[in-house]
């Protein structure tokens, strides 16, 4: 894989990365993809919306409540009839995304450092 063009540190730390818990996720059946639509609560600095094509490794019931790693200041990006206003992060498994998680609860909202 070919290594992306390198940024400052100065740009990396423009990126806001926080915890999350998804409490709201349902099929999103407009994306071109198979993908979820969820809600994600982000504590003081509320619910944002994300969509998310993790379907073949993750059910709903499993993501329900589950904490996630994301990107929070994007701007907001239209996806079919759905705006998403941040980035869950995962790895990509060969055809599937993993997604990145906490290994112990923490306080939604906390910046990852």
């Amino acid at each position: 894989m070919k290594e992306k063009t390198a940024i400052s540190f100065n740009d990396f730390l423009k990126t806001d990365l926080r915890i999350g818990t998804i409490i709201e996720i349902e099929d999103f059946p407009s994306a071109r993809k198979p993908a979820y639509r969820m809600k994600i609560d982000f504590g003081g600095l509320g619910i944002k919306t994300s969509s998310a094509q993790i379907t073949t490794l993750y059910t709903k019931k499993e993501l329900l409540n589950k904490q996630v790693v994301a990107v929070i200041n994007f701007k907001p990006r239209q996806i079919s009839n759905f705006l998403s206003e941040c980035l869950i992060l995962g790895i990509q498994n060969d055809k599937d995304v993993v997604l990145l998680q906490p290994q112990k609860h923490a306080k939604n909202g906390t910046k990852v450092t």
